[in-house]
């Protein structure tokens, strides 16, 4: 650890002002050079915090930067975590404010709900197959508060991997009723294809990404806990919003869904 607990409480702080109140900032590590991957993580971990004690609650996780694609495009060299809140949550149909947002991007995902605990180290992709409960379509949208959305992964992770809101909807299934690998996405935004994708993107098996999840948690000693609802990492890339935005995702095998930012 680089950083002293009220520099780490303070960056928990400044971070957190700029998701709620929607402005930019500059990257931490341009100020804090010296700050390690455990200090971004307690960054993360000190926000969440201040949520809950704010009576918000902690509803699930997120995988970001889960593929090549999208580790080449930030300049980052793993994947990282982040976790949802209650205030985040949006269904099918929504309409999502456009102004508590800073530069949105929508990215496909599929989401995995839990029936049993996950923990590493040591987990693997058939442990979360048998620990989860189903799978669904999801919509991620994600909002770095950094400028221009540049930023390194220590910087991201500090920043809650850029969490900000994502959309569930479609049909639930099983996890073995689905082919998660080959599962096929396409994203309109006002009718217009703006991208395709597979599964497989996804850290080459989107449960993949949750085994990852569970043994990076445990570094901190904690577990995913039976009926966490879990966003496995992009499928698609990610894709610029405007407000007035129609986002609609069909889901092979799992439905479509449908919102728009107002």
């Amino acid at each position: 650890m680089a950083l002293d607990k009220a520099t780490i409480e303070k960056l928990a702080k400044h971070c957190e002002d700029a998701e709620l109140q929607a402005y930019e900032i500059t990257k931490i590590t341009d100020d804090y050079p010296e700050m390690t991957y455990e200090d971004a993580y307690d960054i993360q971990w000190t926000a969440r915090a201040a949520k809950e004690a704010r009576g918000h609650k902690i509803v699930g996780m997120k995988m970001g930067l889960t593929s090549q694609a999208k580790m080449k495009q930030m300049g980052v060299p793993n994947p990282c975590y982040g976790y949802l809140a209650d205030y985040f949550a949006y269904g099918d149909g929504a309409e999502i404010p456009y102004d508590e947002l800073i530069h949105p991007k929508v990215e496909a995902e599929i989401a995995f709900v839990l029936k049993d605990d996950l923990s590493g180290p040591g987990c693997h992709i058939d442990d979360v197959l048998a620990a989860t409960d189903f799978v669904m379509p999801a919509v991620e949208i994600i909002d770095s508060r950094y400028k221009d959305f540049k930023f390194d992964l220590k910087s991201v992770i500090a920043d809650n991997s850029s969490s900000s809101r994502y959309v569930s909807g479609g049909m639930a299934k099983k996890a073995n009723e689905v082919d998660l690998k080959t599962l096929g996405v396409v994203m309109e935004i006002n009718g217009e294809v703006v991208q395709l994708g597979a599964g497989a993107a996804v850290l080459g098996h989107p449960a993949t990404a949750i085994a990852m999840l569970a043994n990076m948690m445990s570094e901190r000693g904690e577990v995913l806990k039976a009926g966490s609802y879990i966003l496995s990492g992009a499928i698609t890339a990610a894709t610029t919003v405007n407000k007035g935005d129609n986002v609609t995702v069909k889901f092979q095998d799992l439905g479509t869904l449908s919102f728009k930012f107002v």
